[in-house]
């Protein structure tokens, strides 16, 4: 097995370019799920989401997910689409934290800062395919990865999953574990897909109309790191606890939206209402639950074209983000909710996307 470990990867190495060949264990494949009209395709690099197809109000299926359309262009990329980002996701200040006095630092990929887990997180290794069932009542793919004690900085083993299910022809679940296999870790893991309700090459998300259940936010300093503060979201760009346009207030934010919503629905893990996007045009409606306390609204605010599927030129606000999550660099803000998890007290955190379809202007 070792040796048919290192040629997989000697042969990715001259397919792809560098890739680590520590974390290479798996053949990298596409693997579609499929109820009805309702399907999507992944890929175990990053245990990443690579389509999903939906109908509009007339019917019409298109792909509502940003993505490319080889294995290869998923590895070379430099923007983790529909991926699993972790074993911490967002920022983390300075690149490193203290956990029971001792000082972890950790790789620095964002400036002096750490984002995602670092320059070769969770999105960027081969996960393996613990689970599939391609089409039936109940399609599903589970997805698992090993992170070793070590890797970009993050202390102890942890045994790490997402689980993928199509429920009818309208709803996806998302559940991803996690447990410290010996030493107190650190772990908050985000799916971060790009939405685009009018379909992934129909332009930008500027018209979408959306409502997010979170009443405050942990604002954030010039480099997006958190201040530690919690505030209102009432008078600012950042209020959409009814339903506004994305584009109606962008422009009084200098780049776009890119912020931790606290979600409204009490503490711990209950499930909660996180946002509700509705595309006029197409009549398509996303409807986001979980049980993870923040939401990250993100509306690609990148500074260059992506060539996505089809060739399609993915400019910027092509596509929306709403990754659950902890709050962003809460292993140095002890007022935040901890992501601190130890042996005997594992990590579960849940997402469920629901779709459907209005006539309506609402």
């Amino acid at each position: 097995m070792a040796k048919i470990s290192v040629l997989l990867c000697f042969i990715i190495l001259i397919a792809f370019g560098f890739v680590d060949c520590r974390v290479v264990h798996e053949k990298i494949g596409i693997y579609e799920l499929k109820n009805g009209n309702f399907s999507a395709k992944f890929t175990n690099w990053g245990a990443s989401l690579v389509s999903l197809i939906v109908p509009d109000k007339n019917g019409q299926l298109a792909d509502v997910v940003l993505g490319y359309d080889s294995i290869k262009d998923y590895i070379n990329s430099s923007s983790p689409f529909g991926a699993i980002v972790g074993r911490v996701a967002n920022r983390i200040k300075d690149a490193q934290f203290t956990l029971n006095g001792n000082l972890y630092k950790l790789v620095a990929n964002e400036g002096h800062n750490t984002i995602h887990g670092g320059s070769r997180g969770f999105s960027r290794v081969a996960w393996r395919v613990s689970g599939y069932k391609k089409e039936g009542a109940v399609p599903y793919i589970q997805f698992s990865y090993r992170s070793f004690d070590g890797e970009q900085g993050f202390p102890g083993d942890l045994s790490v999953s997402v689980t993928y299910i199509l429920i009818g022809h309208d709803t996806m679940t998302v559940t991803m574990k996690a447990r410290a296999l010996n030493r107190p870790t650190p772990v908050n893991l985000a799916q971060h897909t790009y939405w685009n309700l009018g379909g992934h090459n129909s332009g930008d998300i500027l018209s979408h109309k959306i409502q997010i259940f979170g009443s405050h936010i942990t604002p954030v300093n010039r480099e997006l790191i958190p201040t530690g503060k919690i505030v209102p979201v009432t008078r600012t760009p950042y209020d959409f606890l009814k339903p506004h346009t994305i584009g109606s207030r962008i422009k009084e934010l200098p780049n776009g939206y890119d912020i931790n919503y606290v979600l409204n629905g009490g503490k711990g893990n209950k499930v909660k209402r996180a946002a509700v996007v509705h595309h006029k045009k197409s009549g398509r409606v996303l409807e986001l639950t979980t049980n993870a306390p923040g939401l990250q609204f993100y509306t690609s605010n990148w500074k260059k074209n992506f060539k996505g599927k089809g060739g399609h030129i993915y400019k910027p606000h092509a596509g929306l983000c709403l990754e659950t999550q902890g709050f962003p660099d809460a292993v140095n803000h002890p007022n935040f909710p901890s992501q601190i998890v130890r042996k005997g007290k594992p990590y579960s955190h849940s997402m469920q996307i629901k779709f459907s379809t209005t006539r309506s202007s609402a």
